[in-house]
C-alpha cells in the first residue's frame, strides 16, 4: 500500500490526521481557543466565538481575555497557570462584549514554544450557563413556602451571608403573626386559614419594597427583613402597616420590630424582635387573661 493510500486509510479514523483534529475543532459544542498569558486571543473555533458572542476571528482578535472576566478571578487563574502550568473546570461568569454573561468552566494548559520561548494557553471553554440556572431554580424552590410564594425558613441561612458581606450593613426586622389564628382555623377550617396567610403575605409584599424581603418562618408567623432601614424607617413601615392593615381585607396581626444594633448578627435582630411581638401581643391581651398567664 503506498503512502498516500496509507493517509487516506487513516483519515478520520486517528487523532494525529490534521483532518479529524480540524473536524473536532469546527463540530464540538466546547469552545476551543489559543491565547498568550498577556490575553490576546490568537485563534479560537466557532463554539467559543458563540459563547463570548462575536462573529468573527476578526471580532474576536479584538477582545482581550481580561475584559470577558472579573479581574480577581483572572489573577486567581493566572496564579494556577503560573504554579500548576495548567487549569481545569475553572469556573468564572463571563462578561460578553455585547453586555450579556455566561457562566463557563475553563480548562487549559501552558505550552511552550521551543524556537522562540513564547508561553501560550490552549484551553477549552465549556459553557454551563443551563446548568447554573438550574442549580438557582433548585436552591429557589428549596427556600421558598409552597402555599404563600414567600421564603422559608432556609431562607435565612443565604440572606444573612449577603446581608452581613458588610460590617456597616444596616437592617430592619418586623415579626408578625395572625391573632387568634388557631380559633380562626376552628371556625373556618383550615382551606380559610390558607386563605387568610396568602392574602397576608400578598398584602406584605405590597406594602415593601421590592428588594425587601418576606419570610414564612411556620404556621401564622411571618418575618419581614428591612434592607438598608435604621430604626426610625422601620417604624414608619410599621406605621403604614396599621394603617394599610385597617381597610383591607386582610385577618388581624401583631406585630414586633426593631432594628439591627451594632454588629449583632441576622438571627439576633430576628430574636429581638420576636421577643418585641411577645410582649406586644401581651400588652394587648385582656387583663384577667393576663392575670391568669402570669399565675
Amino acid at each position: 500500500m503506498s503512502k498516500s493510500q496509507d493517509k487516506q486509510s487513516a483519515r478520520y479514523r486517528s487523532l494525529s490526521d490534521p483532518d479529524t483534529l480540524r473536524q473536532f475543532a469546527s463540530q464540538l459544542g466546547e469552545g476551543m481557543y489559543i491565547s498568550t498569558p498577556n490575553g490576546d486571543i490568537l485563534d479560537a473555533n466557532k463554539a467559543f466565538m458563540d459563547i463570548v458572542g462575536v462573529g468573527s476571528l476578526e471580532e474576536l482578535k479584538a477582545v482581550k481575555t481580561p475584559e470577558l472576566m472579573d479581574p480577581a478571578r483572572r489573577l486567581e487563574e493566572a496564579a494556577l497557570y503560573e504554579s500548576q502550568g495548567a487549569v481545569k473546570s475553572f469556573e468564572f461568569e463571563l462578561k460578553r462584549p455585547d453586555g450579556g454573561t455566561r457562566y463557563v468552566h475553563d480548562t487549559g494548559y501552558v505550552v511552550r514554544d521551543e524556537d522562540t520561548g513564547e508561553l501560550l494557553y490552549h484551553g477549552i471553554l465549556v459553557d454551563i450557563s443551563a446548568q447554573k440556572e438550574l442549580e438557582r431554580q433548585l436552591v429557589e424552590l428549596s427556600v421558598r413556602d409552597p402555599l404563600t410564594g414567600c421564603y422559608n425558613r432556609r431562607y435565612f441561612a443565604v440572606l444573612e451571608d449577603r446581608l452581613e458581606q458588610s460590617a456597616a450593613a444596616t437592617w430592619g426586622c418586623i415579626y408578625l403573626d395572625i391573632d387568634d389564628f388557631k380559633l380562626f382555623n376552628d371556625r373556618h377550617g383550615h382551606s380559610a386559614g390558607d386563605s387568610a396567610l396568602v392574602d397576608l403575605s400578598r398584602f406584605l409584599l405590597r406594602q415593601l419594597r421590592g428588594h425587601d424581603v418576606v419570610v414564612r418562618v411556620g404556621g401564622d408567623e411571618f418575618v419581614a427583613i428591612l434592607h438598608a432601614a435604621l430604626e426610625q424607617h422601620v417604624l414608619q413601615v410599621v406605621q403604614r402597616l396599621q394603617a394599610a392593615a385597617a381597610s383591607a381585607d386582610i385577618v388581624p396581626f401583631s406585630m414586633g420590630w426593631c432594628a439591627r444594633q451594632g454588629e449583632e448578627r441576622l438571627a439576633e435582630t430576628v430574636d429581638r424582635a420576636d421577643q418585641r411581638l411577645i410582649s406586644v401581643k401581651v400588652q394587648h391581651r385582656p387583663r384577667a387573661e393576663r392575670r391568669k398567664a402570669a399565675s
